[in-house]
């Protein structure tokens, strides 16, 4: 049986047996199966800046990623708390309109990373931007279907890089190190 695997970077390899068997990666945390999706829409900081910020939206919710982060996803209840009715900028699919001024007015208080990774069968694509200082630091990146990430990694491990991670030892890079691999879909993070 061909299944899918997704690698710590969010690039994806097929398999020709169980999922199961397929290393370290194997059935998501979160009890979701073969695995053949894997999405993610979130703004990712040091976790006591996302705290403070998030007082602000009732729909955020935070998610603990170690190394001194959380993430908040970017789910449908926040999407559209956030939305002004502009369309989103800099070439995310679900970065809400003028979410990125709040981005880098919250910015001031330490970088703050966006990001979106969605992967289908094999295929898909990762966009992710930091802000520092009230202003765009990094990217906004962009790995389309079929490029292979560069030296520096994958848009959103170059982010994590700028916010601070540092890659453990049995990690391969900083993507795998807060276990961004440990949830299927955005909204399962606050499940």
């Amino acid at each position: 049986m061909a299944v899918v695997r997704y690698l710590a970077s969010g690039m994806v390899d097929a398999c020709q047996f169980d999922v199961r068997s397929c290393g370290k990666m194997g059935p998501p945390a979160d009890g979701g199966g073969v695995g053949v999706g894997y999405e993610l829409q979130a703004v990712i900081a040091k976790d006591e800046l996302l705290r403070g910020v998030s007082r602000d939206l009732p729909a955020a919710r935070l998610a603990s990623l170690g190394q001194g982060l959380s993430l908040i996803p970017m789910t449908d209840q926040l999407y559209d708390a956030a939305m002004d009715g502009t369309e989103g900028p800099l070439g995310f699919w679900r970065l809400p309109g003028g979410f990125d001024k709040r981005l880098a007015d919250w910015s001031a208080a330490g970088p703050v990373a966006y990001v979106e990774a969605e992967y289908f069968g094999g295929v898909g694509e990762q966009h992710a931007a930091v802000w520092a200082y009230g202003a765009v630091v990094l990217g906004p990146l962009h790995a389309p279907d079929g490029q292979p990430f560069g030296s520096a990694g994958s848009p959103i491990s170059q982010a994590l890089r700028r916010l601070g991670v540092v890659v453990e030892a049995a990690a391969t890079d900083e993507f795998a190190t807060v276990r961004l691999d440990r949830h299927r879909r955005t909204e399962d993070w606050i499940a």
